[in-house]
């Protein structure tokens, strides 16, 4: 009651996986078709007000025929128990999707992504425009990507801690790349760590001074910058970006992947440079005679403006600080739809 006081929607696990594999902890297996979903009939009455999301699965493997049907049980005795007032998902292990189990079935309202605790594109973040190109459509979304002073890959040894760029770069590839939304996550807050409990993973700092980390406050910017634009109509589309004479440069590849995303009437295009490394755009993706130009900052979500062309053949545009870590979103806008500057969001009623 208190998180929709504050206008927020809860992501409720009715529960956190099952003990059914050994890799997660030993013991019988807790849910059985006919139980789970008794217990989700009881939760869904229970909750059948709250402004909440259900959240099946768990971070657990479906490992046979019985596991799906625990699933799709629990799912049936929620939408008894709450007549369908709320929308319903499911969580999967690391670098897989709810698609793969559940795409088919009537219960699950959108898909969620486990794109995981990796640093790269390719492989991984790429497979959010995968599930967004199934059918039937349901929207997608990556509920787990890397987390912000998160072991690369679960091998701190080798590749350290994830920083702020890390956590912004998914942002930005599942956003263009056609998710919904995206998720935010830090090591330490996840597990509420403080110096008198027992750290999982080595994190960095306590939680309360995690929540203080830049790449938490810099998701608001990707929000701002996706809302002061046609949100429903927006589609990935890579082919705005040329690629350059060594593709790996551009669009490039693993961590500095460029992503792209437009209108579908061609109003405007946003293009992702995770590094400050010039790039070639094809203007005729944007409508109108001429073309309006910006220069988004990630970072702080200011925007510069860079200027109006005339609307022909293809431009490079080379963002104002190169160098590694500073990535940069290129806005593009038929001159004549007047856009205000992006990120700037107008909220109210319709």
């Amino acid at each position: 009651s208190q998180a929709n006081a504050l206008g927020l929607y809860v992501g409720f696990l009715p529960t956190w996986g099952d003990k059914w594999n050994k890799k997660w902890g030993v013991g019988p297996e807790i849910f059985t078709p006919r139980n789970a979903e008794a217990y989700g009939q009881w939760l869904g009455r229970r909750y059948r007000d709250a402004g909440l999301i259900w959240i099946l699965g768990g971070d657990r493997p479906i490992e046979n025929d019985t596991h799906k049907e625990i699933m799709r049980a629990m799912a049936r005795g929620l939408r008894n128990g709450d007549g369908g007032a709320h929308l319903m998902t499911w969580h999967p292990t690391g670098g897989s999707s709810s698609a793969q189990w559940f795409h088919g079935d009537a219960w699950l309202d959108f898909n969620m992504r486990q794109n995981g605790h990796v640093a790269e594109f390719t492989g991984r973040y790429d497979q959010t425009r995968a599930d967004y190109d199934r059918t039937p459509p349901k929207p997608v979304l990556d509920g787990e990507p890397i987390y912000e002073d998160h072991p690369v890959s679960f091998d701190a040894k080798k590749l350290g801690h994830s920083i702020a760029a890390d956590v912004r770069r998914p942002l930005y590839w599942d956003l263009f790349g056609g998710a919904c939304g995206h998720t935010y996550g830090h090591h330490s807050v996840w597990q509420m760590w403080a110096p008198n409990r027992n750290p999982v993973n080595n994190p960095l700092m306590p939680w309360f001074e995690a929540i203080l980390q830049p790449g938490a406050a810099q998701m608001q910017h990707g929000r701002a910058l996706i809302e002061s634009r046609p949100f429903l109509t927006r589609v990935p589309d890579p082919e705005v970006v040329v690629a350059d004479r060594v593709p790996t440069s551009v669009p490039g590849a693993g961590r500095y992947h460029f992503a792209a995303t437009r209108d579908a009437s061609g109003g405007c295009a946003m293009v992702y440079a995770p590094v400050g490394r010039g790039f070639t755009v094809r203007m005729d993706k944007i409508t109108g005679a001429r073309v309006s130009a910006w220069w988004f900052n990630p970072r702080d979500g200011k925007a510069t403006r860079i200027g109006e062309f005339a609307n022909t053949g293809e431009r490079e545009f080379v963002p104002p600080d190169r160098g590694e870590m500073l990535d940069w979103v290129l806005v593009l806008d038929d001159a004549a739809k007047g856009f205000p500057a992006p990120g700037t969001v107008v909220r109210g009623d319709p």
